[in-house]
């Protein structure tokens, strides 16, 4: 009896131990991750790396990827003009969608671009690329979809809900004090033209406009509002400036508009209702940007930080 129970247990031994291996190859399986996701873009799914640590930006995005603590090896030139990411960016190469063999030499992992670049079947090859249509959607969803992207979509959910609580708040004191009826213009001159914006179009629009509901004069509603920009001429500027003004401002370019009497006589330049940024810093409406446009209008309305 006993030599008979010998294999009987032997084989019972195998079989709980197998079993056992079973359990724990299994564990193990549900506690690995994913080394890639399937992100479904505005052209398609695309397979992207669930953990992307090589990322190109060729426009608009940066400050997005880098609010979400992902790595950025290479960058657009407006991005890098940023004086506020000068050093977030000192390590990271500049880019166009035309440099391939620098793009190749980082050896990216991730390629993120607006519809508008070229080479998007060639940088394909190099790495996977997910491009968006700008306006397609706002400019908070927008950075959910970055999130999708970069397999941080919880994160940025967040953030949005909270930034629009932050922005609609202030926006309630700002109108509380200067008035409900109260407009406010954005203007910028930029290769010697004078442009006016609508609500969407960086350079703070989308805070000022959207997140807080101020008001832009009717003539920047009917020619502005539906393109995202009006070119003018300097004598019509007084039919387009609010009771405020924000005057985004490159150094470099010729705002001479400034000294005109035209200028000078509009009621929000007299009365001292003129807000100027550096236009390098304010351009875009990424989530890096828009923290620091809302703190600047807290700042410049309310005396707030």
């Amino acid at each position: 009896m006993k030599k008979r129970l010998i294999p009987i247990l032997f084989l019972l031994v195998l079989i709980v131990s197998a079993c056992g291996n079973k359990k724990e190859d299994s564990a193990e399986k549900k506690e690995e991750k994913p080394e890639t996701i399937t992100y479904q873009s505005e052209n398609g799914p695309v397979e992207v790396p669930a953990n992307p640590k090589r990322v190109v930006v060729l426009s608009s995005f940066a400050g997005d990827v880098m609010s979400l603590g992902v790595n950025l090896v290479g960058v657009d030139s407006w991005s890098k003009m940023n004086p506020r990411w000068k050093d977030k960016l000192k390590d990271v190469a500049e880019v166009s969608d035309e440099d391939l063999e620098k793009i190749i030499e980082l050896n990216p992992d991730l390629i993120i671009g607006l519809s508008t670049i070229k080479n998007v079947d060639k940088l394909k090859k190099i790495a996977p690329t997910v491009t968006f249509t700008y306006g397609k959607v706002d400019y908070l969803t927008q950075h959910i979809e970055i999130g999708k992207l970069l397999n941080k979509e919880k994160e940025a959910r967040e953030w949005v809900e909270d930034f629009k609580k932050r922005a609609e708040e202030t926006g309630e004191e700002i109108r509380a004090k200067i008035g409900e009826d109260a407009t406010v213009s954005v203007i910028e001159s930029f290769d010697k033209q004078l442009y006016v914006f609508g609500n969407n179009w960086g350079r703070g629009t989308e805070i000022l406009y959207q997140a807080m509901k101020l008001k832009m004069p009717k003539k920047v509603e009917e020619k502005a509002l539906k393109q995202g920009y009006y070119a003018l001429s300097t004598e019509v500027l007084p039919d387009f400036a609010g009771d405020y003004l924000i005057v985004s401002k490159y150094s470099d370019a010729d705002n001479s508009f400034q000294e005109t009497d035209t200028y000078k006589n509009i009621p929000a330049v007299k009365n001292n209702r003129v807000f100027e940024v550096n236009a390098n810093e304010f351009y875009f409406n990424d989530r890096l940007t828009l923290e620091y446009q809302l703190e600047f209008f807290r700042e410049k309305f309310l005396g707030k930080k």
